[in-house]
Formats: structure tokens, C-alpha cells, sequence
């Protein structure tokens, strides 16, 4: 009986205390990426209520662009007295989500939270921006509103460094999925923009929970917002030629973030250079842009432009340079230092390439502009699954190999370049790089033009 007793015994082994521990910490990262959530999807809702406003404004009242070097005025008297280190912005959270102190360079301690400024900076500094007609984003400002409210909330319960990473991991999950009501692509934009070729399976839970919950929030709070276009694409067979035409504007999709990134750097750098003041940059920065629009009759390009993308994946006529004039007029806008977020213009820059592209290529307007809508974003960002997930979220499945090829094909392209210089690099693309280096350090030993300084 004993024998038979220890058999039954043997058959199943299950270890009682790992799974209540388990449970324990699965029930508290729900709670707090719950909590999370909440923060990231009722500050988005604000924001882009307000921006919507600001949006209409402008798109109402065209003398409202004369004043943009004013605003920019604004933005750089309001970032050179009170934001501290608030300037870091998106980079600023990519490296407090490894450790580090960006401003020394060395780790950080407990105590080196975000800037509870940050949240309130940057979304005035965003409407001010798109109210005066600036060429600029969403998510930088949504990502960065959700990290200092969830780094606050992660001071309050005096989290240890390593829970707080993972909070602020959920705080990017949450500010991108519910600003761009794409709930699972925002978890895992979340839990792969830290590092090059990683993601972070630690932070699933709070990731996912701060996504999901973000969205219902926001769209239960229901305030009226532009939203982004989608169409959902009809089921596309594989075929070996189509494959070909999607590689090879997937080539042009990465030359023209890789184009966005460099010019946006270049920019930064002449402005500091030729701009002693960093308060006078945005309003010179804002001469710039009016002159530029008012040259080229530019106005379709200025805020986010989101009827060209409704035109570009819709199969409207697109000019063959649209691409071109919405990534000067961005590069120009956030190079002189105005506020806002890169994403919604690479969106843009995407889809009004791709459209271009359609007729030479001899591939489906509608299909082409939406493999470029997230493929350029993937490049540009180093995250080609989230925008895998993101196409599938906005597009549909139809296209699915189609969407994933001109991610993949285009991240790869890119090189080790990208908006976040803060990301560091955890398996290369196919060459060789200093250890643990990020973008920022990579460039910085580029020779020639391309080297940033």
C-alpha cells in the first residue's frame, strides 16, 4: 500500500508554494499595470482631445501659422527655464528602462525619478506646436505623459529600481497603444523599444494589462479626437513577384527613415550651432517652417497630416513628393526643438511613399501605402513586431506575409540607426558593434558626414 500510496504520489508533482507565489505576483503586476493603464489612457484622452481643438483651430484660422515662431518662443522659454530634464523626452525613458542617468552617464540610484513636470510640459508644448501649424506627432507626448504619472504613482509606493522599470515599461505600453487605439501593438512596442533585437518577457503582464486597460479607458472616456485611418486590405495570395515589388520598396521605405532620422540629427546639431540660445531655437526653427510652407504651398503638411494618409492607403491621388515635403517640414519642426512626437509623420511618410511607389511598382495603391505606413515606422524604431502587430491591428490579416516582409526587410536596412539614439543594442544586424553600445555612442564613430556630434 505504501508503494502504491508514493506511485500516486509520483504521478503528478506539483510544487504548492512556487504557484501561490506565482499567483501573488500575478495579482499584484495586474493590479499595477491596471493602475497604469488607467494613467495612460485618460491623459492620452486629454491630450488628444486638445489636440484635435488645436487642429481645427489652425486648420480654420490660416494666419495662425505667421505665429508659429512665437509658439516655438513659448516652447523654448518654457523648456530652457522649467524643464530640467525634461528635455530628454522619449530618450530620457528609454534610459531610465535600463538604469542609467542620462544626464552622467553612470547608473542611476533609487531617487533619480522622472520629472513630474514632464507630463504637463509636454502636452502644453505639443498643442502650442500643432495650434501654430508645426509638423510633428502623437506618441512622444502620450508615452511621456504615461511615464511621469506612472513614475509618480511608482515614488508613491516607493518601488524598488527593478519594479519600477517594469512600471515604466507599462507606462510605454499603455501611452502607445491608447493613444493610437492599437492595444496589443502597444504592448509590444513596449516590451521591444528598450533594446535592438530584444524584448522584454519580464514585463508582459504589466505591459499587456497597462495596453488593454489604456484603451478601454480611453475610448470609454469618449472625448471627441482625429482619429488615425485605416483600411482593412482584402485577402492578398502570395505570389513571387509581388513578394519582389514589396522587397524592393521596402528598400525605399528604409532610406527614407533612415533619411528622417539623419536629417532630424543634422538639424539639431546646425541649430545648436548657429542658435546660441536654446529658447530662440524653435523660434527661429519656426521662421524656417513658415517660410518653407508658405514657399512650397505646404500647408497639407503641416500638424499631423492625417488626410494624406486617408488619401494614400483610400487610393486618392498623392503627389509623387509628398513623402519629401512631409519629412522636411518634420525634420525642421522637432530639429529646432518644438514638442511632439515622431511616429504620426513617419505614418505619413510611409503611406504617401508607398502610394508613390504603386504605379512604377505595379502593386495595389491601398496595399503598398499600408506596408509602408508601418514599415518605414519600423525602421525608424527598431520595433518590427510591434508594427507587424500594428498592420494586422489597422489593416487587417489579408496582407499579413505582406506587412511582416516590409517590416522586417526595412528594419534590417536601416542599419543601427533609429529616433530613440537611447536604445541599446542587444543582437546587431549582421554586423559587428562595441558591446552594449546605443545608437547614440554607434553614430558618434560613424566617420565622415554621417557622424554625430
Amino acid at each position: 500500500m505504501r508503494t502504491l500510496a508514493d506511485l500516486a504520489r509520483n504521478l503528478v508533482r506539483v510544487d504548492w508554494r512556487e504557484h501561490a507565489a506565482l499567483l501573488r505576483w500575478l495579482a499584484r503586476w495586474l493590479l499595477l499595470g491596471s493602475v497604469v493603464g488607467v494613467l495612460a489612457g485618460a491623459s492620452s484622452a486629454v491630450f488628444l482631445y486638445g489636440l484635435a481643438l488645436a487642429t481645427a483651430a489652425q486648420t480654420s484660422t490660416s494666419w495662425l501659422l505667421l505665429l508659429l515662431p512665437v509658439g516655438g518662443l513659448v516652447v523654448g522659454l518654457g523648456y530652457h527655464h522649467l524643464g530640467g530634464r525634461s528635455a530628454g523626452g522619449n530618450n530620457l525613458i528609454v534610459d531610465e528602462l535600463h538604469g542609467l542617468a542620462a544626464d552622467v552617464g553612470r547608473p542611476a540610484d533609487d531617487h533619480r525619478w522622472l520629472p513630474r513636470r514632464m507630463a504637463p510640459l509636454v502636452l502644453l508644448g505639443t498643442w502650442v506646436t500643432h495650434l501654430f501649424g508645426g509638423s510633428a506627432g502623437r506618441e512622444g507626448t502620450a508615452i511621456q505623459m504615461s511615464g511621469s504619472l506612472s513614475d509618480g504613482l511608482s515614488r508613491a509606493l516607493r518601488l524598488g529600481p527593478s519594479d519600477r522599470r517594469l512600471v515604466l515599461v507599462a507606462a510605454v505600453a499603455g501611452g502607445f497603444g491608447s493613444v493610437f487605439s492599437v492595444p496589443l501593438a502597444g504592448a509590444v512596442f513596449g516590451l521591444e523599444v528598450q533594446r535592438v533585437g530584444r524584448i522584454r518577457h519580464d514585463a508582459l503582464v504589466p505591459a499587456l494589462a497597462a495596453s488593454l486597460v489604456g484603451n478601454v479607458v480611453f475610448h470609454a472616456l469618449d472625448l471627441p479626437h482625429d482619429v488615425t485611418p485605416r483600411l482593412p486590405l482584402p485577402e492578398v495570395a502570395l505570389a513571387p513577384g509581388l513578394l519582389l515589388r514589396v522587397a524592393v520598396a521596402s528598400l525605399a521605405f528604409a532610406a527614407a527613415a533612415l533619411l528622417f532620422v539623419e536629417l532630424t540629427e543634422g538639424l539639431r546639431r546646425a541649430f545648436r550651432r548657429l542658435v546660441a540660445h536654446p529658447a530662440l531655437r524653435p523660434a527661429v526653427g519656426g521662421l524656417v517652417v513658415v517660410a518653407l510652407v508658405l514657399l512650397l504651398d505646404a500647408r497639407a503638411y503641416t500638424g499631423l497630416s492625417l488626410p494624406l494618409i486617408g488619401e494614400a492607403i483610400g487610393g486618392g491621388q498623392v503627389v509623387a513628393h509628398a513623402f519629401a515635403l512631409k519629412l522636411l517640414l518634420t525634420a525642421v519642426t522637432l530639429g529646432a526643438g518644438f514638442q511632439g512626437g515622431e511616429v504620426t509623420p513617419l505614418f505619413v511618410i510611409g503611406a504617401t511613399l508607398g502610394a508613390a511607389l504603386a504605379g512604377p511598382l505595379g502593386v495595389d495603391q491601398g496595399l503598398l501605402a499600408s506596408i509602408g505606413f508601418v514599415a518605414v515606422f519600423a525602421a525608424a524604431t527598431n520595433t518590427p513586431l510591434a508594427c507587424i502587430v500594428m498592420g494586422v491591428e489597422l489593416f487587417g490579416a489579408g496582407a499579413l506575409p505582406y506587412l511582416a516582409l516590409g517590416c522586417v526587410l526595412a528594419y534590417v536596412a536601416s542599419s543601427h540607426r533609429g529616433i530613440y539614439s537611447s536604445q541599446r543594442i542587444d543582437a546587431p544586424k549582421g554586423a559587428t558593434h562595441p558591446g552594449e553600445a546605443s545608437l547614440q555612442e554607434l553614430g558618434e564613430d560613424r566617420p565622415g558626414w554621417l557622424r554625430r556630434r
